[in-house]
Parts: C-alpha cells; structure tokens; sequence
C-alpha cells in the first residue's frame, strides 16, 4: 500500500528523533491548526516503540497564549532516551529554542484506573513526589521562532532533555505563588520567574494534561512524570556551561550545555 504524504513526513520525524537528526520544516498544513499537529503528533508517536516515561504540557504561558490565539496548552510524552539526572549534559543545535525550569510531578499509577473527571480538589490524591526541572526545548525542524502552538506540539512538543533535580515526597504548599530562577553564571545571564506563569499554576497545569490523558485512553500502567510547564517562559540560551534552575520550598536543578 502506498504512503500518504502525512506517514512519509511522520517518518521522517521519526527519525531525526531516534537519530538526533534535523530535517526540512513540515509543512504548515500539518502544523498550523493544534487539532491537526496533535494528530501528526500522535501518529509519530505511535511509531516509537521505547519506554515513555510521563508527559510535558507546553504553551502554559497566557501571554503567548493570548499572541498566538489558543485557548488551552498541548501536552506531548517524554521518552527515558530523553529524561536525565541533574547535572547531565546536553548538547545543543542552532534549532534549540531555549531552556525552561518547571515544577514536575510524580503520578502514583492509579491514576489510570480513575474513572471520575480530575478536579482541582481531587488531583493531589495521585501525586507521590515534587520536584524542579529543567527542560531543553528546540525543534528537529529547520525552524527558527514560534509562530504556532502547532509547529511546538507536532514536533514532539519540541522537548530535546528533561533534567531532574531531587525529588521530595509530595504535601501541599502554596504552588501557586513560589519564586523561581535560573542562572549561567559564568556568562552571568540571570532570569527570575514565578509558578504563576504556569496556566494559573502547576497543579492547574497538571490537572488540564491528567484530563487530556484519560481522554486519549492512554494507559502507561505503571507510575509516570508530569512536567508542568515554564516558571521563566523559554529562555534564550546565550552561552554553553553550568545553568542552575531553582524553584522555592522545591529545590535546584542543573544542566551542562555544550
């Protein structure tokens, strides 16, 4: 049977993530609507067969929200190949858009068997640890900026690492109002932030990609990662070296970028 356009570009994706490849930019009649680039995402997905470990909500910030006319974020899974220890090294391309700090949660496995909607009031019962993290995002398109949430989802939500700081057991702080930072010293480049960038906040972050996921009937079975989305919006990377991410109550994070 002969491929569609749409499964020859999936595969080509496909490729560039497994191989840590850059290939032409997608065509925007793949990418321009977010129903349309979660479905071109998804089918690359489908296509890879290693361990997911979790998933990432992206576009969480109202005012890119607001520039780019979308009403909600995108989610997207993160792969092991792709989920490091603080203090890891992460190679970067031309393509890479930034780097992020984000308040990431554990999620205990009986999440899948939930039948009820998530709620603000019940979605902390599923949580086992907090802790911060980085996250490297850029695209393996030739592709430079953000013109569209769906250029971001259908390119893996453009997730290249995730560094994780030190996980604590999860109890309730006030998530919705914690200081954040992330620093390159050596090139002194300093941005502060604050969890209130993050879709009202994490939690609120968490419970949107929950409700996502049991609507996709996705079923992982065993216990997985959220990453909540950025406390400093995408940072431009200025300079290779040592970044510091820190989160208030929750800790630092570090990540080499060479």
């Amino acid at each position: 049977m002969k491929k569609t356009l749409k499964d020859k570009l999936s595969d080509k994706l496909v490729n560039a993530f497994l191989k840590n490849k850059i290939i032409s930019a997608i065509p925007k009649k793949f990418t321009k609507k977010l129903t349309e680039a979660d479905k071109f995402r998804k089918l690359c997905e489908s296509k890879i067969k290693e361990p997911v470990i979790g998933f990432k909500v992206g576009g969480t910030g109202f005012p890119l929200m607001k520039k780019l006319k979308e009403k909600e974020p995108f989610y997207a899974s993160i792969y092991k190949r792709n989920f490091l220890k603080s203090g890891k090294r992460v190679k970067i391309n031309k393509y890479v858009l930034g780097i992020e700090v984000e308040v990431c949660y554990l999620i205990k496995k009986i999440f899948f068997t939930y039948k009820k909607v998530i709620t603000m009031k019940n979605v902390t019962k599923f949580i086992s640890h907090m802790a911060p993290c980085i996250e490297v995002v850029g695209y393996r398109q030739k592709r430079k900026g953000i013109t569209s949430y769906g250029e971001l989802s259908s390119d893996f939500g453009v997730n290249v690492k995730f560094l994780i700081g030190k996980k604590k057991k999860f109890k309730k702080i006030n998530i919705s109002n914690l200081k954040a930072n992330i620093s390159n010293k050596k090139i002194k480049q300093n941005i502060n932030g604050n969890t209130n960038a993050v879709y009202v906040n994490p939690l609120n972050s968490l419970r949107f990609v929950l409700n996502k996921i049991k609507k996709d009937k996705t079923n992982l079975g065993k216990d997985f990662y959220v990453f909540t989305g950025s406390t400093v919006g995408v940072v431009p990377i200025l300079g290779k070296g040592l970044y510091t991410g820190k989160i208030e109550k929750l800790g630092s994070v570090k990540a080499i970028i060479s």
